[in-house]
């Protein structure tokens, strides 16, 4: 899959000293996730439905 279009979002928490940040992508049917300091690596993908359940387990402590 071709993610060189897609627009990659970071946290507004990251800041812009770099550090230990993600970015997220919303694709058609799945969110795209990678590490910020190296856009070029590897791309972790979930389903909707399970970036959804992760979130909310994280908003939830």
């Amino acid at each position: 899959m071709d993610l060189a279009a897609v627009v990659w979002r970071k946290s507004s928490h990251s800041g812009e000293e770099g550090g230990n940040c993600v970015e997220a992508a919303a694709l058609a049917n799945a969110v795209a996730v990678r590490d910020s300091k190296n856009p070029s690596g590897p791309v972790l993908m979930f389903t909707r439905d399970e970036w959804k359940d992760f979130l909310y387990t994280v908003m939830r402590g």
